[in-house]
């Protein structure tokens, strides 16, 4: 199966997305900030899946989804940030944080596919 086909690609796609027209209504002046960061982190989740496919060893498929794993808990802490700097508001918030959550879970499962046999 290509991953252009995996559920967990498509969704990853759609929530970086998501995040990326959502930062396009932060503050100009974070452009070079947190809004750049935040998009480099929310563009590596499906990148990082992507390239883990393309893998051929389960060792290396782990780690692209690891560093996939990753870089979702860094874009959900820019989101916090992005919070409590009162720049987006909870309606806004929660899908993207939902969508993470979501991400995130399927990620672990995935992750635990490719772990090397004891």
């Amino acid at each position: 199966m290509h991953f252009k086909s995996s559920v967990l690609w498509q969704k990853a796609m759609d929530w970086a997305e998501t995040v990326y027209r959502v930062s396009g209504t932060l503050p100009r002046e974070e452009r070079f900030g947190v809004v750049s960061q935040l998009r480099r982190a929310a563009v590596s989740v499906p990148s990082n899946i992507a390239e883990g496919w393309a893998r051929e060893s389960r060792r290396e498929k782990a780690q692209f989804l690891a560093i996939a794993q990753g870089s979702l808990a860094e874009a959900e802490t820019l989101l916090l940030l992005v919070q409590r700097m009162a720049w987006i508001d909870e309606t806004r918030l929660e899908p993207l944080m939902a969508g993470s959550d979501e991400i995130s879970r399927m990620l672990t499962t995935l992750r635990r596919r490719f772990r090397p046999s004891p």
